[in-house]
């Protein structure tokens, strides 16, 4: 935890803005696998964590703007709990540490929330949570106001928090360069994923999310299977740390499983770790987030040009979603207790504005983040090209954006795969600071890792 004055002054923001009614923060629960004592890690809520430090199952926060209180709520341990798990800190005692005067029962939730005032609560991800709010009597809609709220909140990130955020983006190194240390021919992708988790919890955390590990990197999120490395094949790695304090790091490399790249994966790589470059050099702020997302297109877009896969004036090629073939994802999103941050809250709220919207078309649809950049954000700037066969055989077929693509050359690369290569970044007041400690991605540097 950070020092309970931190918490405090979460809250109190917060309550500056909301003015009047209940504020509703439940914590998640215990969730069972396969049955309800074999449970899954537990993770805590995330603006439930962000406003009072606490992970622990069971409990739910009660902020009463009307009569100035907060109220924590939740179950002391039983004798026959502290058998199974032994002796832990009391509710009370961290409620104490975040700052919360009051401590309550959990039954008692629900006569908290008698009378006939607004309870403003956020979107639900969890079955259980539903189930909690249902029981509460809470079946109305999530309250826009609080979410726009927190957006503004924890969007800006503190500097304790960039000091978090650092410790897991080290961890994500690590697990990188772990990778690239054992990843052979003959290996399983399944063996090389194993030791990134490892890497992950033996610094005190956990991933921050399932490791993408994989030969088939034209396949956005595929994970880690029994698929055996070989030689002349590329790995593609995203992964990240999530640390004690559940900050999270997200980095991606693309790396040759044997010694090199052949020639033409040195000069896709190089197209993309160009496009990466140029996108981050751009970041400040003011700057909207969708405007570099571009820059880094038209980048893939000359690089592309250059091999004869496409043609014609880049940015037109860009404005018509040409580049999609090959480009389909979003450069981007927020990162910080989630790995993308606030999702749950909505896209519409965290990553656009009222009058920015979010795109409908095939490839901006997926922009996670298009808004303008301000100090404090911490963002992640990940290009790549993805050769997808069902995608190229589709857009051929009907010879879709013809004028900017050479569909006889791009047959030519439909067993090629896909790279990516991602960092992640503050935007300072001036423009915008690497986090953690950089890791090998230029050519040289990766062979000579190999």
């Amino acid at each position: 935890m950070f020092a309970k004055e931190v918490y405090q002054e979460r809250r109190n923001k917060l309550k500056s803005v909301i003015g009047e009614g209940i504020i509703l923060l439940p914590g998640n629960e215990e969730s069972g696998m396969n049955y309800r004592d074999n449970t899954y890690h537990f993770r805590q809520d995330s603006c439930f964590l962000y406003f009072t430090g606490i992970s622990r199952p069971g409990l739910c926060l009660v902020i009463d703007l009307d009569n100035d209180q907060e109220i924590l709520f939740g179950d002391e341990l039983t004798v026959d709990d502290i058998i199974w798990t032994g002796a832990l800190e009391t509710i009370e005692a961290q409620a104490e540490k975040a700052g919360i005067a009051f401590t309550r029962k959990k039954t008692e939730v629900i006569n908290a929330l008698a009378g006939n005032r607004k309870v403003h609560f956020l979107p639900v991800y969890r079955a259980e949570t539903s189930m909690k709010l249902i029981d509460w009597g809470q079946t109305g809609q999530p309250s826009v106001e609080l979410i726009k709220a927190i957006v503004a909140q924890r969007s800006i990130k503190s500097e304790q928090e960039i000091q978090e955020i650092e410790k897991a983006v080290a961890t994500s190194v690590l697990m990188q360069l772990k990778a690239q240390e054992i990843a052979r021919p003959g290996m399983t992708e399944y063996e090389v994923s194993a030791q990134l988790q490892a890497v992950a919890v033996a610094h005190g955390g956990q991933l921050s999310f399932p490791s993408i590990l994989t030969v088939h990197g034209e396949i956005l999120h595929n994970h880690a299977s029994k698929t055996v490395l070989k030689e002349g094949q590329m790995v593609l790695c995203d992964c990240g740390a999530e640390n004690e304090m559940c900050y999270a790091g997200d980095l991606t490399r693309t790396f040759p499983v044997g010694k090199s790249f052949t020639s033409l994966q040195q000069d896709v790589y190089s197209i993309v770790l160009n496009a990466q470059l140029k996108a981050a050099e751009a970041l400040k702020p003011g700057i909207l987030y969708k405007d570099v997302h571009l820059l880094a297109c038209e980048h893939l877009v000359l690089g592309l040009s250059d091999l004869g896969l496409m043609k014609g004036d880049p940015k037109q090629a860009v404005a018509e979603g040409a580049h999609t073939l090959f480009f389909q994802c979003g450069l981007g999103h927020m990162m910080g207790l989630d790995i993308h941050d606030m999702e749950n809250l909505g896209e519409e709220y965290v990553g656009y504005t009222a009058e920015l919207k979010k795109s409908k078309e095939f490839g901006l649809k997926s922009l996670r983040l298009g808004r303008a950049l301000e100090p404090g954000f911490v963002v992640t700037v990940e290009p790549g090209l993805y050769f997808i066969p069902v995608l190229i055989d589709s857009w051929s077929a009907e010879r879709k954006h013809a004028e900017f693509i050479n569909y006889e050359k791009v047959k030519q690369f439909r067993d090629f795969g896909g790279i990516r290569i991602e960092d992640d970044y503050v935007i300072t007041t001036t423009g915008s600071r690497l986090l953690g400690p950089p890791l090998i991605k230029t050519l040289d540097e990766v062979h000579a890792n190999r």
